[in-house]
């Protein structure tokens, strides 16, 4: 997968890789003609209706899996913040810190990133292992020895200023988007809405959609509440809401009028979990509690200045490196977010789309890799590009090609093309489906004669 070529592998067909010429035309450069095309179609040029052909029924039918679960990286925000604003997301990183063991943190973050196939280190990799550290000092004393308290302190401050950058380049990934000129922001965050909508309008027959995420930022969130897409998660009230252990069933039902005791799914539902924790996350005393941050707020910390939320500062924020202090409490949200992607992933029948991920987190890949082992599961693998290679190598290590999709490359996994071309259109109902199943027969460019046993005349006869 290189050369900086699109990549595309779909159905039971070998990988095919595509440069893209002029006028949205698209060439194979490896020789290989996709077995989908039909006879008019194969050629070595393709346009993107050729590939739509291809792409989208593949994808319609696999978003209709029994389980289906999508998962963003930071791809995501990226696409929707270059649609509003023209500029993607930049890579944050710490700075030198003022403490005696700032050498040995930049090592130990540079040898972590390597160990997990990420190359160069990165703020959440430093702010692993000075937690780690911070720990260790505290087993050894250096919290309370009078020689050592100004170490185990400089090494502390340097802690909240690392949370700082981190958070404030979080935050400004949110105001960009929120701020930017109405018709940009408009067009990125219609994207979003049909990107979300794709995946989230499923027929009453199949269970929720689950949307897992590694990234801090709310644009999800956000994206979710213009579409009218009510999020379940684990967080339970109002003002102050308290992430809950306890994890029930829960959904939302109504009662069709004139019919007792069958309650149907209420639609716009999905249930949604942030694997590494959120910049409006705090851990206060015994609980995770979520803040009402609005969107886009460039200071966070004049949010945490509110009852209930007493000596709380930044390393209280509960993003996934900066974990409390000891073991039980270190795994403990995020071991019950891990326990629900499992749960969700590992079973019959179950589709993971991933958007944005670069494969660079082991305890995700793991469990993706777990869900493989179940023959009938299917991983779709969307990525603007191959993330340093990383795809290809995870691609190769799963070893399950028949159970894997791949739509790579900035021309064909960008989030424009991919939604206007390539997405399933909303349809949440059999009426819907079998709507554009009825258009798609009539009005396509490939005209296809409809068997009237299966597709009788709804119109007697008359034009449309």
């Amino acid at each position: 997968m290189a050369d900086g070529n699109n990549i595309l592998k779909i159905r039971g067909d070998s990988i095919v890789k595509l440069a893209k010429k002029d006028d949205n035309k698209y060439a194979i450069v490896d020789g290989k003609i996709p077995s989908w095309l039909n006879a008019t179609q194969q050629s070595f040029i393709l346009g993107l209706p050729e590939l739509r052909t291809g792409i989208e029924p593949w994808l319609t039918s696999l978003f209709q899996s029994e389980h289906l679960s999508v998962l963003t990286g930071n791809g995501l925000s990226t696409a929707v913040q270059f649609l509003a604003t023209g500029n993607g997301n930049t890579e944050m990183s710490g700075q030198d810190m003022d403490s005696a063991f700032k050498n040995k943190i930049s090592e130990a973050a540079k040898k972590s990133s390597v160990a997990s196939g990420r190359g160069e280190k990165n703020i959440e990799d430093e702010i692993r292992v000075t937690n780690e550290l911070i720990r260790g000092l505290e087993i050894l004393g250096y919290d309370t020895e009078e020689t050592k308290k100004d170490d185990y302190k400089k090494l502390c401050q340097g802690l909240e200023e690392l949370i700082k950058n981190f958070t404030d380049g979080i935050a400004k990934i949110e105001a960009s988007v929120a701020t930017a000129a109405p018709m940009e922001r408009e067009r990125a965050f219609g994207y979003l809405v049909s990107f979300l909508m794709s995946f989230a309008s499923r027929t009453g027959t199949r269970e929720r959609l689950n949307i897992f995420t590694t990234n801090y930022d709310r644009l999800i969130e956000a994206g979710a509440e213009l579409a009218g897409l009510h999020l379940l998660d684990r967080f339970v009230g109002t003002l102050a809401p308290i992430f809950r252990s306890s994890r029930l069933d829960i959904d939302m039902h109504y009662n069709p009028p004139g019919i007792r005791g069958e309650p149907r799914y209420l639609e716009g539902v999905a249930k949604f979990t942030k694997l590494h924790g959120s910049i409006d996350w705090l851990d206060v005393g015994i609980d995770i509690r979520r803040i009402g941050l609005p969107f886009g707020s460039a200071d966070i910390k004049n949010f945490l200045n509110a009852p209930g939320l007493n000596n709380v500062d930044r390393r209280k924020v509960m993003i996934y490196p900066n974990s409390s202090k000891d073991r039980e409490t270190a795994e403990y949200p995020y071991v019950e977010l891990f326990r629900d992607f499992a749960a969700a992933l590992c079973r019959p029948n179950s589709t993971l789309v991933t958007y944005g991920y670069g494969f660079g987190d082991d305890h995700i890949n793991r469990i993706i890799r777990d869900m493989l082992t179940i023959p009938s599961t299917h991983l779709i693998v969307i990525s603007y590009d191959d993330a340093g290679g990383r795809i290809e190598k995870k691609y190769e290590e799963f070893g399950r090609s028949s159970q894997i999709s791949l739509v790579i490359g900035k021309d064909l996994a960008n989030l424009p093309t991919l939604v206007d071309y390539f997405m399933p259109k909303p349809s949440i109902d059999k009426a819907s489906i079998r709507m554009g199943e009825l258009l798609k027969q009539r009005y396509s460019e490939e005209k296809v004669e409809p068997v009237e046993a299966d597709f009788p005349d709804l119109t007697g006869g008359a034009d449309l």
